[in-house]
């Protein structure tokens, strides 16, 4: 019975445990500290070199827990990334996730070997250990600051996090072997990086396909649909991982994959991962926590401080300057990508493998990367939302709070069901400008269910239900904000769309642009033609002041949904007398057409 109780107080502790992390976050989220590393600590207090004194030294535990966690979250990742996005920064986030570990983990090397007096073989697998950026925390302090980056910078940081811990996880396994005496060529080496590559992408390519064939095909019972996507990718990943390939790489593209298909279920599958990686994150936080002893990681504080500097300030801007190079980001994104390089829960689970296979000066590595990482966390980490400012990159979000409510439809995937509270000061109440892709359906107002033609307009207070596509209904976010969308700054990037008989005047609204009241029933298709003249093409642009207007979809020679982007802070927005030309050939035109079509 004494076995009995002893699990039953471990059950107890450990629930007790990730409760507190839990409760911890509703401090760390008011405060602005950056989460993960309050979790770290709560597990550190907890160890047995801090006052909890709980006596846990199970290696192999922590790396399968990690091992977990970062496959779920590298999934998750993988689902939320839109095939557009990905081919659209794969080159410069492939660079960085390669090159940019590599040379990162070179610079970083001759720091640690003059510090802490190791070899110089010693010194390149710490600066492996901490080279790749952790997903999770680059993303987490993003979202929790309210910030909205600039979709080129955002996708390359997305996919950068995503991709580069499968090289980091082959350099740092390669470093361990040589310093085992397990002697390889350099083709020997290449070729195995070669083998994990192919083999891992064929494998994450093919699992994300059978997954949404089974999500598809068969009639799984209701609410088993997310456990079987989230198994479905541990089995991807513990299968690659047999044949000795990148589970990583290949658990991230299943997720690419599962994430740009139309499936069944989708919103439930999201809300669960959203939810199982959260935990997989405070778990994983908690237990590489107890490994470590404050008592020991004060000999090697100062010396790992230096090489927490060293790789914040020479190393990472070094790699991204390098590797963004041949891809004409500015100054400002490139200074803005070295920052936000975070180190998180990567760099610690990369150090326990040297303790895994009991390799000498172990306990050293994880030490170092520990305090890496939780300087990076607590400086890095604290100073996003002051970095973004700094660099012009992102703007505060006015609805990361905004509220919305998803339902699948059966019978088929291509539209959901998506609901929000109409507030008072919503764009869609002001203007009723909506995107061409969604369709009011209901409209509930005093317990009492209206289609939108009983319910004779919206107004405030009601809740309006649309058709939506499944991958954009996030875009709807921002047209029921309740508060006015804010002026337009060159920095910020706006990414949905509008129908093309939207007139000038409603983006005035709207963008608070100055427009003169006789311009205000122009409509954006006109404004195409106008100022493109000739028959209009897919991928057009063209200018509205500091607006981008994209042509989107076309039909007879007419630009039917436009997409809107503001200017980069680089480009020159149009002057007012090109703007009056606009308008001008816009009257004129109407003018003509009044002529000719009078009888």
């Amino acid at each position: 019975m004494g076995s009995l109780d002893t699990v039953s107080l471990g059950i107890l502790f450990s629930s007790l445990l990730v409760l507190a992390g839990i409760m911890s976050s509703l401090i760390a989220m008011r405060f602005g500290a950056p989460l993960l590393l309050v979790f770290l600590m709560v597990g550190m207090l907890a160890g047995e070199g801090g006052p909890g004194g709980l006596k846990f030294n199970d290696v192999s535990t922590a790396y399968t827990v990690g091992s977990v966690a970062l496959a779920l979250i590298l999934f998750d990742g993988g689902l939320r990334t839109r095939v557009a996005i990905f081919r659209s920064v794969l080159a410069p986030a492939g660079m960085l996730a390669t090159i940019g570990v590599l040379i990162t983990a070179t610079l970083t090397a001759p720091v640690a070997v003059l510090l802490l007096d190791l070899s110089w073989l010693e010194g390149l697998l710490i600066g492996s250990v901490i080279a790749s950026t952790d997903a999770a925390a680059v993303f987490f302090l993003i979202h929790a600051r309210g910030l909205r980056l600039r979709p080129r910078v955002g996708a390359t940081l997305e996919v950068e996090s995503g991709a580069n811990d499968p090289f980091a996880v082959f350099l740092t396994i390669v470093l361990i072997q040589l310093l085992l005496g397990t002697h390889q060529s350099a083709g020997d080496m290449a070729l195995s990086l070669l083998r994990e590559a192919v083999i891992g992408g064929i494998a994450g390519l093919l699992g994300g396909r059978a997954i949404v064939f089974v999500l598809n095909r068969l009639s799984l019972a209701q609410g088993l649909h997310a456990p079987f996507v989230a198994v479905g990718a541990l089995v991807i990943f513990g299968l690659t991982q047999t044949v000795h390939a990148s589970g990583f790489l290949a658990v991230y593209l299943a997720g690419l994959v599962v994430g740009n298909q139309a499936t069944r279920a989708h919103n439930s599958v999201v809300v669960f991962l959203d939810a199982a990686t959260w935990l997989a994150q405070i778990v994983m936080f908690m237990l590489l926590g107890l490994l470590v002893w404050p008592q020991r990681l004060m000999d090697s504080v100062l010396p790992a401080l230096g090489v927490a500097l060293t790789l914040m300030f020479i190393a990472r801007p070094a790699a991204v300057f390098v590797c963004l190079w041949p891809f004409r980001f500015s100054t400002r994104d490139k200074l803005f990508v070295s920052w936000v390089g975070l180190r998180g829960a990567v760099g610690i689970f990369l150090a326990s493998i040297p303790m895994l296979v009991g390799l000498p000066k172990a306990y050293l590595y994880f030490d170092v990367a520990f305090v890496v990482v939780s300087i990076s966390l607590l400086v890095q980490g604290w100073t996003i939302a002051v970095a973004a400012k700094r660099f012009q990159v992102a703007l505060p979000r006015s609805d990361r709070q905004q509220r919305r409510i998803e339902l699948d439809l059966p019978g088929q995937l291509d539209k959901e069901l998506v609901g929000y509270a109409i507030a008072e000061n919503s764009p869609y109440l002001r203007r009723r400008l909506i995107p061409s892709w969604a369709k009011p359906t209901l409209v509930v107002r005093d317990e009492q269910i209206f289609t939108p033609e009983e319910a004779d307009g919206v107004r405030a207070g009601d809740y309006v239900y649309l058709l939506a596509p499944p991958e954009r209904a996030q875009a709807l976010d921002r047209y029921f904000v309740n508060m006015p969308l804010p002026k337009p700054d060159p920095a910020q990037l706006s990414d949905f769309f509008v129908p093309g008989d939207a007139t000038l005047g409603a983006l005035a609204d709207i963008y608070d642009l100055r427009l003169a009241d006789a311009h205000a029933n122009v409509t954006l298709a006109d404004h195409f033609a106008n100022e493109l003249k000739r028959p209009a093409k897919q991928g057009d642009i063209v200018r509205l002041g500091p607006i981008a207007l994209l042509a989107h979809a076309v039909k007879d020679n007419r630009v039917t949904t436009i997409g809107l982007r503001l200017s980069d802070p680089d480009e020159k927005p149009a002057s007012a007398k090109v703007m009056a030309k606009s308008v001008a050939r816009s009257l004129a035109q109407r003018a003509r057409k009044y002529v000719l079509d009078r009888p």
